[in-house]
């Protein structure tokens, strides 16, 4: 193994073992997103919201409620892969408010042909029947 690819995966190991249970899973599910969303599956890229008409999502173009408002907003915004690109975050706050919610803050970017873009997230997660989800998601 290359020095360098040794010490990353060194980092990576040290830094799991200062998160606890609920923080690794949150974690987990933002990975998962990412990867869904880098296959064009932006029904994977949801399993990570919250289904339920009190779900929030708040962008550009304010204030979306629901569920399946978010996905169909997605899917029109993101019509093919050209508009997805390929997916980043980069996770700057993990939160612990209380048994029940996270506060996660971090940074957004897709790399695409048709012109990168990115912005700053912030994500409220609640743990619901035993699985965490995205209760409230403000994307800019």
């Amino acid at each position: 193994m290359k020095p360098a690819f040794t010490l990353l995966l060194l980092i990576s190991f040290l830094s799991l073992l200062g998160q606890n249970k609920d923080e690794k899973e949150i974690r987990e599910l933002l990975n998962n997103q990412t990867k869904a969303w880098n296959k064009a599956d932006i029904d994977g890229f949801m399993v990570g919201y919250w289904d339920s008409n009190s779900l929030m999502f708040i962008g550009k173009a304010g204030i979306t409620y629901g569920y399946q408002p978010t996905s169909d907003n997605y899917k029109k915004n993101y019509s093919d892969t050209a508009q997805m690109g390929q997916l980043s975050f980069e996770i700057l706050h993990v939160n612990k408010l209380s048994s029940e919610y996270y506060f996660v803050v971090g940074k957004w970017f897709l790399k695409r042909s048709v012109g990168d873009i990115g912005g700053h997230y912030t994500l409220l997660f609640r743990k619901i029947s035993g699985k965490w989800v995205i209760v409230s998601d403000h994307s800019s």
